[in-house]
């Protein structure tokens, strides 16, 4: 299951963002059991989702139903890397 912005773009690792109007960049993406309890918690309590890292607010866990209805995450731009 591939998570997407509002725009349309799927959403990865790396990618610069905005969350209300704040620069940030996303950390990781959980859409699955990883095997590491710390990480998998996520997938328990919220079904999966994103953190983003922002400077000015920290780090936030967006869970899947909140980036589905609109939690204010905006696509700016993703780097580029070998392959992709």
């Amino acid at each position: 299951m591939a998570l997407r912005y509002k725009s349309g773009e799927e959403i990865k690792g790396g990618d610069q963002i905005m969350l209300h109007g704040h620069p940030g960049r996303v950390d990781f993406i959980l859409t699955q059991h990883t095997g590491d309890p710390a990480m998998d918690w996520y997938i328990d309590e919220f079904g999966g989702g994103v953190m983003i890292k922002d400077d000015d607010v920290g780090s936030v866990f967006l869970s899947v139903e909140s980036i589905e209805q609109d939690a204010g995450l905006e696509f700016v731009s993703r780097v580029q890397t070998e392959g992709s």
